[in-house]
């Protein structure tokens, strides 16, 4: 293989033995519904409380820390088991950070929201596959917005004790990008079991966000 970095993979390698496109896309949803799995068992025997209670600042580290080291993990191996290792550790602090939104919220919005996330999902991974030139072309404007609408959202939120609900339905917008996007990019490289699951752990986190959004916004009204 040319290089480890998941997406510029072009070529199978001793581990990687070619899936039929069905199988392929079958780990990815398997793997998937791991990751949400256990978020659902965290946020059932977890107390909100007892992450509220953690100091911000121990917890932004710890966060960030798991979740670079997860990223970094199994984006350049291409060993499955350590992938999946890689993928458990951004599942877990991301399990954390729902724990504490969804504790805000009724059972029922929660419930609303992950229908409404399940439909837009599968809606822009057919987008994904029928449309993946598009996608490719508007990763950057993407990535550009994203980092505009951080900025943005922490000023406010910092300086002036604020938060723009418009500001949800544009990263709203923009995951919807990133599904597609991320979902044409697993759909283009080899089809092995280390590369199903790498692609399953970039749509994780554009879902769960974009989860997390979308309960924000149903939840104001």
């Amino acid at each position: 293989m040319k290089t480890s970095e998941v997406f510029h993979r072009t070529e199978y390698n001793s581990r990687g033995t070619q899936l039929s496109d069905g199988l392929y896309n079958v780990i990815i949803g398997l793997t998937l519904c791991w990751g949400f799995l256990v978020n659902a068992i965290m946020v059932k025997s977890i107390p909100a409380e007892s992450i509220a209670a953690i100091h911000p600042i121990a917890f932004l580290i710890g966060y960030f820390a798991s979740c670079f080291f997860g990223i970094m993990l199994y984006t350049k191996s291409d060993n499955p088991l350590i992938s999946f290792i890689g993928y458990n550790f951004v599942v877990v602090p991301f399990g954390l950070i729902i724990n504490l939104v969804v504790g805000r919220y009724d059972t029922a919005l929660v419930y609303e929201a992950m229908s409404i996330t399940g439909v837009v999902t599968f809606t822009m991974m057919v987008l994904g596959s029928m449309f993946p030139v598009f996608f490719q072309r508007i990763h950057t404007a993407l990535g550009f917005a994203l980092i505009t609408v951080i900025i943005v959202e922490i000023v406010g939120a910092v300086f002036f004790g604020v938060q723009h609900g418009i500001i949800d339905w544009i990263v709203v917008l923009i995951f919807c990008g990133y599904i597609g996007y991320d979902w044409g990019r697993a759909n283009a490289i080899p089809k092995t079991i280390d590369n199903a699951i790498d692609s399953a752990a970039a749509l994780y986190m554009d879902i769960i966000i974009l989860f997390i959004r979308i309960l924000r916004i149903i939840g104001r009204r």
